[in-house]
């Protein structure tokens, strides 16, 4: 019940846009006929601002192939070719079921981590009605590297994570996005005693467009002390979307590990500011494997 609280309490500290709009009439008016609406579109480039997922969603019937690399500490200098000796890699595919659903899976070979979740857009921004898109995301991840300790008794259900987000995002102008990220990661099993097996964190993004086909993003999570595990820092990233035809081309750079939530959210213990940078890209492809349904005007 307590970690139900703390979830709504950081949900509406970070509404500002909705301050005088009731959420359920919102939420009614979005469901009327879309056709007397004006949405919004293109708040940000792809499916994730760098690392962590954006208000966006894959089209229905369309399929998003995305590989992400992660390379070692750029201040790990010239004997480690400034982090290109160590890498690590993750392939995903994502799926759109409708224009408000879309689904993902994943494997990293950071801890040997397997991972999926469900994206679902709630409010949609338009210039006659909500100021904001709001989603929601449930994520779960499995690693499956072997035990530290073999010789114990080692339950499965002790590598499973879970994470919890609100994305509430806006496009204020053609060239300016940002979007804020109210997250919860249960851990079932933790290392310490005193560790909390859930962690809180609010995090925020932005995209500012370059040019047609280029746009800065940048990223930060902030983790809540009192639900933080010891010895992790804040995840920073920066990132440069270029898109190309089908491909959307990111080049990164960020303080943390892994690609999931739990990773980089949680379990960040680079120091940006102090040279613990790691060069990173994430390729995203599209295929259609459904054509969608016209409707009688065309659309």
């Amino acid at each position: 019940m307590k970690t139900l609280k703390i979830l709504v309490m950081m949900l509406f500290a970070f509404l500002p846009a909705m301050a005088q709009e009731d959420l359920m009439s919102m939420l009614e008016e979005e469901m009327k006929d879309d056709d007397k609406r004006d949405f919004t579109i293109a708040t940000f480039k792809t499916t994730r601002i760098i690392q962590g997922h954006s208000i966006e969603n894959v089209a229905p019937g369309v399929l998003d192939f995305r590989i992400s690399h992660r390379f070692g500490y750029i201040n790990g200098g010239a004997y480690e070719l400034f982090g290109l000796d160590q890498a690590t890699m993750r392939l995903g595919l994502d799926y759109g079921l409708t224009k408000n659903w879309m689904i993902g899976i994943g494997r990293s070979t950071y801890q040997k981590q397997y991972d999926g979740f469900t994206k679902y857009k709630i409010i949609r921004q338009a210039t006659n009605g909500s100021p904001i898109t709001l989603s929601a995301v449930g994520s779960i991840m499995y690693k499956s590297i072997k035990f530290d300790n073999p010789n114990i008794i080692n339950y499965q259900t002790s590598n499973l994570f879970y994470s919890g987000q609100v994305l509430i995002g806006r496009k204020f102008s053609e060239g300016l996005s940002l979007q804020v990220m109210p997250t919860m990661i249960h851990y079932n099993l933790v290392e310490g005693a005193e560790d909390p097996n859930d962690v809180f964190a609010v995090g925020v993004g932005g995209r500012i467009k370059l040019s047609r086909r280029i746009s800065f993003n940048a990223e930060y999570y902030y983790q809540l002390p009192e639900y933080k595990l010891p010895g992790t820092t804040n995840s920073i990233a920066l990132g440069v979307d270029i898109e190309t035809g089908g491909h959307v081309f990111q080049i990164n750079l960020t303080n943390s590990d892994g690609m999931t939530e739990r990773s980089f959210i949680s379990e960040t213990t680079g120091n940006f500011f102090k040279g613990d940078i790691r060069l990173g890209f994430t390729i995203s492809r599209v295929f259609t494997l459904k054509k969608p349904k016209l409707t009688p005007s065309g659309e």
